[in-house]
């Protein structure tokens, strides 16, 4: 299997919040939370009132929409 860079340990713990995760993913805020309501999008959580992902949950969902899209689709 074919090692990312984003597979870094330093990067794992690293808690982001959802203005986060779409400046990543560069898409809309709204988008991330369509699809959390879809149940498609990546893991997040809620501690207090405040909704966070885990860094590498985010890599790890995106790799995954990746994968299952196959090559060559656009």
């Amino acid at each position: 299997m074919t090692e990312y860079l984003h597979r870094d340990s330093t990067l794992r713990d690293e808690l982001l919040t959802i203005e986060e995760v779409a400046e990543l993913l560069r898409m809309p805020v709204a988008s991330l939370r369509y699809w959390r309501v879809l149940g498609t999008g990546p893991r997040g959580f809620i501690i207090g009132r405040r909704l966070r992902y885990w860094r590498q949950d985010v890599l790890d969902w995106l790799d995954e929409q990746r994968e299952s899209t196959g090559r060559g689709v656009a």
